[in-house]
């Protein structure tokens, strides 16, 4: 491994994630406020299904992974995740790693979302950005205050999709693009161990 590898990748992850959602290619004409607000709509909606389904974890967990598959750009969320590395991988990498976080947000932000049992999450208001859509929920939860659920939502896939998501403020983007570095640095930017390490997460 080159001994400025780790100099050169924290460069131009910094600089990348500097530039924050400008990475994210702008959407098609198609999209609008109304398709983007009900997109989320019905997604949520899906969720609030799952969380009051009283299905054991595991079992809305596999029901997460496939509210992931169907609303959630994955591909462009990943690659988004893997930064710069994402350049030096080959197309079977890419499409391991891509399968790999799906699982891994499914079941990390799954949990998250289980937290919410008892509770709903509303649909609030949408506004044009650059890169898309930013439709804003509220998560009402029994004996907390009230706080924010927000999608990013474009549609970079031919299909509205939501891009980014961030609960009470944290951007699952961002934070995700540091956990998959950190993961690759542990494994001096080997992608296929990364990969394997990603899956045995929980």
């Amino acid at each position: 491994m080159p001994s400025n590898y780790f100099n050169r990748r924290f460069i131009l992850t910094s600089a990348a994630a500097g530039l924050g959602l400008s990475l994210t290619p702008l959407p098609a004409l198609a999209l609008t406020e109304s398709s983007a607000t009900a997109l989320v709509t019905k997604m949520v909606g899906d969720i609030n299904t799952t969380i009051a389904s009283g299905k054991s974890e595991a079992a809305m967990i596999r029901d997460f992974e496939k509210l992931f598959s169907e609303y959630a750009d994955t591909p462009i969320m990943a690659r988004y995740a893997l930064g710069v590395d994402a350049r030096q991988a080959s197309k079977s990498q890419m499409r391991s790693f891509i399968k790999a976080f799906q699982g891994y947000i499914a079941r990390k932000y799954g949990k998250r979302f289980r937290e919410f049992i008892g509770g709903r999450i509303e649909v609030v208001s949408a506004r044009k950005i650059k890169a898309g859509y930013e439709v804003k929920c509220t998560a009402f939860l029994k004996g907390e205050a009230p706080f924010e659920v927000t999608f990013l939502v474009s549609d970079k896939s031919g299909k509205d999709k939501f891009f980014n998501m961030f609960i009470e403020g944290v951007n699952l983007l961002l934070t995700e693009r540091t956990e998959v570095g950190a993961m690759l640095d542990r494994r001096g930017g080997d992608i296929n161990a990364m990969i394997g390490d990603l899956q045995k997460l929980s």
